[in-house]
C-alpha cells in the first residue's frame, strides 16, 4: 500500500508540474513578441518587423476551411478597414497542415486585403499557444501583446452585445487601458500535425 501511495504522489507530482510548465509558457499579456520569419502565400519570407503597423499590429489566425472563420470574413475586413489608417497593421497566418497552400491562397486572395502568412510546422502557433481560427493577438507599438482573444462574442454576427477588438483598439488608440484585454478565441481548431 505504501508504494502505491508513493508512486502516485510521484505521479501527481509530475503532472502538476507538466501543467505548470505549459502555463508558464502561454503567451502571456504584456509579453514581447520576437521578429519572426515565415513565408507570405506567393514563398515570399515576410518579418514581423517589416510588416508591423506603426501604432500596433493585430495577429490573427485564420483558416480557409472554417465556416466561422467565413462567418467572421465581413467584419474582420470592417475592422481592417477602420483601423490601418490608423496606424494598426494586420497580418494573417495559417497553420492548418490539412490545407494546400492553393486552398489558402485562393482563400486569401479573395478574402482578405493584408498579408497572409503560412506558418508550416505550426512553429508561430505554438509559440503562441493559438488554438482556433479565428484567434486575435494585438500587440501594441512596442510589439508587447495588449490583447488575447475573440473578435466580438457572436460566431453567426446575428446577436453580438460586445466588440471585444473593437473596444480594446479604441482603448489603446484613446490612450486608456485595455479593461478588458483577454477574451475566451473560439472558432475550429486549428489542424496541427501529430
Amino acid at each position: 500500500m505504501k508504494r502505491v501511495s508513493i508512486l502516485f504522489s510521484i505521479l501527481l507530482m509530475a503532472f502538476v508540474l507538466t501543467v505548470s510548465t505549459a502555463r508558464a509558457t502561454e503567451f502571456a499579456i504584456g509579453t514581447t513578441v520576437e521578429n519572426f520569419k515565415l513565408s507570405d502565400i506567393n514563398g515570399v519570407e515576410k518579418t514581423f518587423n517589416e510588416l508591423k503597423g506603426e501604432k500596433g499590429t493585430i495577429i490573427v489566425f485564420l483558416s480557409a476551411q472554417c465556416p466561422v472563420v467565413k462567418a467572421y470574413n465581413d467584419r474582420l475586413n470592417a475592422v481592417v478597414a477602420d483601423y490601418q489608417s490608423k496606424g494598426i497593421n494586420f497580418i494573417g497566418i495559417n497553420s492548418n497542415y490539412t490545407e494546400s497552400l492553393d486552398w489558402v491562397k485562393s482563400h486569401a486572395e479573395e478574402n482578405y486585403k493584408f498579408p497572409m502568412l503560412i506558418d508550416k510546422g505550426n512553429v508561430l502557433a505554438d509559440k503562441f499557444s493559438a488554438t482556433s481560427t479565428p484567434e486575435i493577438f494585438f500587440f501594441d507599438k512596442d510589439s508587447k501583446l495588449a490583447y488575447h482573444g475573440a473578435i466580438d462574442n457572436d460566431r453567426s454576427g446575428s446577436n453580438i452585445t460586445s466588440m471585444f477588438l473593437r473596444t480594446a483598439l479604441d482603448e489603446y488608440l484613446g490612450g486608456k487601458s485595455i479593461t478588458k484585454n483577454v477574451t475566451k478565441a473560439f472558432g475550429c481548431t486549428i489542424k496541427r500535425k501529430e
